[in-house]
């Protein structure tokens, strides 16, 4: 899961699509320069046999827009390597205020982090 979250901050289809299980995976994505991911959560993993899941929380931001999307995710393990099958995502927006906790992770309230352009 944290290589597929690094693949999608680093704008890396070909290595999304490469981890995508081929009965799932879409015939191309395109590049997304307009989302920039600022944090992964990972609430809950675990596996059973080939079949593994994670419940994850994934921040990012869109322009001077805030959400969050929060997955569990579906993969299958063939000749050693886990691939991503579906998952159900819900986005959330975010509206942080000036003083709260910057939504990034960082600690620092948003004003002083990544707070207003």
């Amino acid at each position: 899961m944290r290589s597929r979250y690094s693949a999608f901050v680093l704008d890396l289809p070909d290595y999304l699509l490469a981890t995508w299980h081929p009965s799932t995976r879409p015939s191309s994505l395109g590049p997304d320069a307009v989302t920039v991911w600022k944090c992964l959560e990972v609430l809950e993993s675990g596996e059973e046999g080939e079949r593994g899941w994670v419940h994850f929380r994934a921040t990012f931001r869109e322009g001077k827009r805030w959400s969050v999307l929060e997955e569990s995710s579906r993969f299958v393990r063939e000749a050693g390597r886990w691939f991503y099958l579906d998952g159900n995502p819900a986005v959330h927006r975010l509206k942080p205020g000036r003083n709260a906790p910057c939504p990034c992770g960082s600690g620092r309230k948003f004003k002083s982090c990544c707070g207003p352009f």
